[in-house]
């Protein structure tokens, strides 16, 4: 029962853990009809596989203190990380719940947990096949016998035990005694007791049969039972590695399955994650083309358009490196923080080619505009920059859960601010020294070529002349 579960069982674990386990911050624990149910929560940072290991061994040693029967519990971890991606229906025409819930725990579930990052709990659905006797009281007393004279029958009685081995001439027979019935109408032909020359046997007294412990929990197809498996991803896998992992093992699994079983796949979270990623993949086109387009109509310079357009890939393939080397990966939250910074990220480049036109368009020579250029937007472009990603440090600050989910938004947004500030001051810088130099080279020896006019200086005139004629610039005088 549910009390005798929290005050014989439950309690003593929970005060055990309590004693050699380290890091915990809070336990939770459930007491259900033959099971509990504890939840352990440790502090943030807190190595998981070391409290693992504490509490399996922990978990081993404390049998001992509790009623005779009680079994070593199943261990799962959990993080903030470990959500289900999916959801596969198990249904059969021929096959009931009991044998279901057999099917999917020991034949579907160790094929499906090879692949990397998988974590399967139990099944959903169906029943855990028992063999149940089901003792009459009555017949019991009536025998004058008790429930502990059928157990002890049936432990005596069920038994494989090693009986050594027989050499017969060349050959050398295994010998072993197997008291271990086949059929479960076997057990109802077991002997409890002799009284003169009559045995009691447990039929007289029970009624053996397959069952199970109280079904809690039912999936229905078409009014038929069903079982439900939920796949899981645990630490730092990929959703999407996961999901390709299972479905591309599942047409394997599904040949070693009797006839008339199949398995239907009824949610994938992966959906969710690619969605994201052509989010991230159709804003940034969107932000190349229309930035690209305002350049190539105002500077009226395809070059200058396609060092724009180059440079928002460029930051957004640095930015996903610094993840991975910060050990992060390609979720909903990293390609959230990718989409944000999208926007932002064709400032830079768009000022610096802005402002290096404009210097050209004084008269300086291409390098020394591209220097001048560049030099007067540094401090500005830097303080913008790094002023956005100060919005995003308090998000480092967070915990739990809220800190796992936003601090890799945040990283994301960070990573690709500073590689769109870096590309500004080395991609859009070179770039400039072959875009413009055939453009601004020629109409600046006209410049010169005109002050020089203004001033008097005759032979500087013709050879500023003749140079621009040799480079195919015509210089039209003045009205």
């Amino acid at each position: 029962m549910p009390e005798d579960m929290s005050g014989r069982v439950v309690y003593y674990y929970e005060r055990t853990l309590t004693t050699t386990v380290n890091n915990i911050e809070h336990i939770e624990s459930g007491s259900y009809y033959g099971r509990g149910i504890v939840k352990v929560y440790f502090q943030p940072g807190t190595d998981t596989s070391v409290a693992q290991t504490q509490i399996t061994s922990v978990s081993q040693t404390v049998i001992k203190q509790l009623p005779t029967g009680a079994t070593p519990p199943l261990i799962l971890a959990y993080n903030a990380s470990s959500v289900p991606v999916l959801t596969l229906q198990i249904n059969s025409d021929k096959l009931n719940g009991s044998e279901l819930y057999n099917m999917a725990s020991n034949l579907i579930r160790p094929q499906l947990i090879s692949v990397p990052g998988v974590s399967i709990p139990n099944p959903y659905g169906g029943l855990a096949p028992y063999i149940t006797v089901d003792i009459d009281p009555a017949k019991l007393m009536a025998h004058n016998l008790s429930a502990v004279d059928v157990s002890t029958a049936l432990n005596k009685q069920n038994i494989v035990l090693p009986a050594g081995d027989q050499r017969v001439g060349p050959f050398d027979y295994m010998v072993r005694t197997n008291a271990q019935p086949r059929e479960v109408e076997t057990f109802n032909n077991l002997p409890l007791k002799q009284v003169g020359n009559a045995v009691v046997y447990l039929r007289d007294v029970a009624y053996v049969h397959r069952g199970g412990p109280p079904q809690a929990n039912m999936v229905l197809v078409k009014g038929r039972q069903a079982v439900m498996m939920v796949i899981m991803k645990s630490g730092d896998a990929s959703t999407l590695d996961v999901v390709a992992g299972v479905k591309k093992l599942l047409p394997q699994v599904i040949d070693t399955l009797p006839k008339g079983t199949s398995i239907k796949i009824l949610t994938d979270a992966s959906g969710f994650v690619k969605d994201s990623v052509e989010d991230v993949v159709r804003e940034m086109i969107i932000a190349a083309l229309l930035t690209s387009l305002a350049v190539l109509l105002f500077l009226g310079s395809w070059r200058s358009t396609l060092i724009v357009a180059t440079s928002i890939p460029l930051a957004i393939l640095c930015s996903v490196i610094g993840l991975s080397l910060a050990g992060q990966s390609i979720n909903v939250m990293t390609l959230g923080g990718l989409a944000l910074a999208v926007g932002i990220l064709v400032d830079d480049a768009t000022v610096m080619i802005e402002n290096i036109d404009a210097h050209l368009e004084m008269g300086k020579d291409l390098e020394m505009a591209i220097i001048d250029a560049a030099n007067q937007i540094v401090i500005p472009t830097f303080v913008s920059t790094t002023c956005i990603c100060i919005v995003w440090l308090p998000l480092f600050e967070l915990t739990g859960v809220a800190g796992w989910l936003f601090m890799p938004m945040a990283e994301a947004i960070i990573f690709a601010m500073i590689a769109s500030f870096i590309l500004s001051r080395t991609w859009c810088r070179p770039w400039p020294t072959g875009c413009w130099r055939r453009r601004w080279q020629p109409m600046n020896m006209a410049t010169k070529a005109r002050s020089r006019v203004s001033s008097g200086d005759s032979s500087a005139v013709s050879s500023t002349v003749s140079r621009v004629s040799a480079s195919g610039t015509r210089l039209c005088s003045p009205d």
